[in-house]
């Protein structure tokens, strides 16, 4: 696990206080970036936020959005 840098950590305290929730651990940073990644190289950069919207959308946990991303076959973006 890393630890997120402090402005991104002071970042999301902000927001998450704004949008009235708690603000994610270093291990939930770890995982969203995790499937932000598998997303990311499983197609183009740009599936990585809207796959995490997605998991948060659909109410499935990082770890099951993480295992359900890592079972899609890659495609070659273009």
């Amino acid at each position: 696990m890393s630890r997120p840098d402090p402005a991104v950590a002071a970042w999301l305290a902000d927001l998450s206080q704004r949008l009235g929730v708690d603000a994610p651990t270093p291990e939930e940073i770890d995982a969203v970036l995790a499937l932000a990644a598998v997303a990311a190289r499983g197609s183009a950069r740009q599936a990585a936020p809207v796959a995490c919207w997605l998991a948060a959308r659909a109410g499935v946990g990082l770890e099951d959005a993480l295992e359900f991303a890592r079972s899609i076959p890659p495609r070659a973006a273009g």
